[in-house]
């Protein structure tokens, strides 16, 4: 059943879960999660490798509606996300990982696993169970997998059923010192990438700098702190460039 929280976010958007509505073009997803989207696009839309007698098909990883133009969920962005931690410090195994997933979805038999929070309790052990056996991983490269998983898991906040429900990106090259100041909130700014608590879309103060208006001027005027106006712009500078 759902909580009266639920029930009114589902009635503003036409009886759908935000979470769930395709919001995202993959330049966004790209820039907002700092994946590239060559990546994303193999991701969710597959793409073709050669072979020694032609062509191959890689099907995808994250399941988002095949149509044009290719948008992603909020809970796309979430896979992304996770998926990330294994890209970022393994050399990986895109079949491997595929055989992984169908794993933790045969276990769970939930939707969504991967954005639930009993990912966390019980999906990471088991992934890399499952992961860790198809690669032959080390139990070193086990602990650094395991260790990848909470540092993006730790950036995820979920509702009182356990779904994701904010994702705060990582917005810096070193993820241990990445700050908690901006936040993707598909109930908010119909989830563009925000400056948390405030609703104020990173993407207008971007613009604003640009225009000539000082990180001073923008505080004032959107009763912000001068540091959290300086990580949003610094944010969508360097997603940018």
């Amino acid at each position: 059943m759902l909580s009266n929280s639920e029930q009114t976010m589902n009635n503003l958007y036409g009886g759908k879960d935000p979470r769930e509505i395709p919001s995202y073009s993959i330049r966004d997803a790209a820039r907002y999660l700092r994946i590239s989207s060559s990546t994303i696009r193999s991701w969710t839309i597959g793409r073709k490798y050669p072979i020694s007698n032609g062509l191959n098909f890689f099907h995808p990883l994250i399941d988002i509606p095949q149509q044009k133009p290719y948008l992603l969920s909020f809970i796309n962005l979430i896979e992304v996300h996770i998926l990330r931690a294994i890209r970022k410090d393994h050399q990986i195994q895109l079949n491997k990982v595929r055989e992984a997933l169908d794993y933790i979805n045969e276990e769970f038999k939930i939707p969504y696993p991967l954005a639930r929070e009993q990912f966390r309790t019980d999906g990471v052990d088991l992934f890399i169970e499952k992961y860790g056996a198809l690669i032959n991983a080390s139990q070193k490269g086990q602990r650094e997998l395991k260790n990848a998983f909470n540092t993006h898991l730790e950036r995820i906040e979920p509702d009182d059923s356990g779904l994701a429900i904010k994702l705060y990106p990582f917005t810096r090259s070193h993820e241990e010192n990445n700050p908690r100041i901006v936040v993707i909130d598909p109930r908010i700014a119909f989830g563009r990438l925000v400056i948390a608590n405030t609703g104020v879309a990173t993407s207008i103060l971007k613009e604003r700098y640009w225009a000539g208006d000082s990180m001073e001027e923008l505080a004032y005027d959107y009763d912000c702190d001068h540091k959290d106006i300086e990580e949003a712009i610094r944010c969508e500078l360097g997603n940018a460039a």
